[in-house]
């Protein structure tokens, strides 16, 4: 709390300024007795020069941990990643773990699909349509060429059913018919995949149909009038994956079958174009791209695009998402064979460690001022707890923080009130970009309103206080 301080002359200067000692203790009696004489001393006195402006506190370093045995990190290099593109990013706190040219736009093909079951599965959840709906098929829904479960214009089936025939067997007609259910064109549709990628913050992505089909195979009379094609950059298809398993964890109930019974019969069977499921260990022609934890997420394959892939798979309880984008065009296991790479890279390497408690007091710094409070400060804590995505072993050397705190607190101060804002910062050894997390800064402690009296008795107590240091240094 600022006080209001009177400065007197130095010794140095009453040397200049000599006067007979009587005159100076007469001086200060006259000045004493004045003071004591008032009656009323403002309450809000040391209020008064509070500064409502907030103060920044320079980075210091968190508190340390005893340090403990860390794995060197093999460079990306040392990978030999056989793509145009890849990313590997952990959902929970966005960091991404590995980038080659991640955000290069190219063309995702079928992965465009994830879009529409990201906004058909929020329609489902909003309430505006149900799994159980029936879906009548359109003349433009039947007429899609590549992947498809062969739809006739006039066939019904459940959003549910296909739903997953878009999910696991990258069905061209069951997306444009799901898409024609949500809006009333697919171009329609297109406005609004558009819109959620803005949203999302994928900063390359544009949609030019709900399938990833190149323009020049769409029906006539359906293509995109401006010509520009399908593109997104393996950032973008990696932020619109995380925001599929954050918003809809249940996601995997559909993306991890192995196949589906879409009609009767032998030929109405869809197996799943995701050779990496766990399920597949058991499966001799597919065991050797088996990867544990992976349940999902989406393939894609064009002539432009080579063979694509975003996977996601979860070990120690930990989600990483994985994209991989322009493998070997002529084989289709090129994609699972580069996805094991950027996923052991990530599992091996690297886990989710909690740095910063929930409710923990930041070391070292002092308690904020109150002003007309019972107290006249109170101490702060962290609102929740933060955790980074570190090398194995890592402790919590190198985190640095810096706080923002408000100054010019005024009574009452109720308990979990913010009173500030705290960054942390942390250089993981083997990723190029530090991490930066901010959380805020809560009071730990609620702090009542002094009653009239009290205020001014501080104020006077102050005051004088101030006064009596300014006498003192006239003798």
């Amino acid at each position: 709390m600022k006080r209001t301080t009177f400065t007197y002359k130095t010794k140095v200067e009453k040397n200049r300024f000599a006067q007979p000692k009587f005159l100076k203790r007469s001086a200060a009696s006259v000045l004493l007795i004045h003071m004591l004489c008032l009656s009323v001393v403002p309450a809000n006195l040391a209020s008064a020069a509070a500064d409502t402006t907030q103060t920044q506190k320079a980075d210091t370093t968190a508190a340390k941990p005893a340090a403990t045995a860390q794995k060197a990190i093999p460079s990306v290099e040392s990978l030999g990643l056989a793509v145009k593109s890849a990313v590997l990013l952990e959902p929970t706190t966005g960091e991404v773990i590995l980038s080659v040219d991640a955000g290069t736009a190219l063309p995702p093909a079928s992965m465009t699909k994830m879009m529409t079951e990201y906004i058909v599965a929020e329609q489902v959840k909003q309430g505006k349509m149900k799994w159980e709906d029936t879906v009548t098929v359109s003349k433009n829904a039947a007429a899609q060429v590549g992947s498809r479960v062969f739809l006739a214009e006039g066939d019904q089936h459940t959003v549910k059913e296909l739903y997953i025939a878009m999910a696991i067997g990258s069905a061209n007609d069951a997306t444009v018919a799901l898409a024609e259910t949500v809006a009333p064109t697919e171009q329609e549709f297109v406005k609004l995949m558009n819109s959620e990628a803005k949203r999302m913050g994928m900063k390359t992505a544009h949609f030019a149909n709900s399938t990833g089909l190149d323009i020049a195979d769409m029906p006539d009379g359906t293509r995109p009038s401006d010509g520009k094609e399908t593109v997104m950059s393996a950032l973008d298809a990696a932020t619109l994956a995380k925001y599929i398993v954050t918003d809809h964890p249940d996601f995997s109930d559909f993306t991890k079958l192995p196949s589906y019974q879409f009609r009767p019969g032998s030929n109405g069977k869809i197996d799943n174009l995701d050779w990496m499921l766990e399920s597949n260990a058991s499966v001799p022609n597919l065991k050797a791209y088996a990867y544990k934890g992976l349940d999902g997420l989406k393939t894609g394959h064009t002539n432009a695009a080579g063979n694509n892939f975003t996977g996601t798979a979860v070990r120690d309880g930990m989600r990483l998402i994985s994209v991989v984008m322009g493998t070997d065009v002529k084989n289709q296991g090129s994609r699972f064979v580069e996805t094991r790479k950027v996923l052991d890279y990530g599992f091996n390497n690297f886990e989710i460690k909690q740095m910063v408690a929930a409710n923990q007091a930041l070391e070292g710094e002092e308690p904020i001022a109150v002003t007309k409070g019972k107290e006249e400060t109170v101490s702060y804590e962290t609102s929740k707890a933060i955790s980074f995505v570190v090398p194995k072993g890592a402790d919590a050397s190198g985190l640095k923080v810096q706080t923002s705190l408000e100054s010019g607190l005024e009574a009452p101060v109720a308990k979990g009130d913010k009173v500030g804002t705290a960054t942390y910062t942390y250089q993981a050894a083997g990723m190029a970009q530090p991490q930066t997390k901010t959380v805020d800064l809560v009071a730990s402690a609620d702090v009542e309103k002094a009653g009239w009296f009290k205020q001014l008795m501080r104020a006077i107590g102050g005051f004088f206080s101030d006064l009596f240091e300014g006498i003192k240094n006239l003798f």
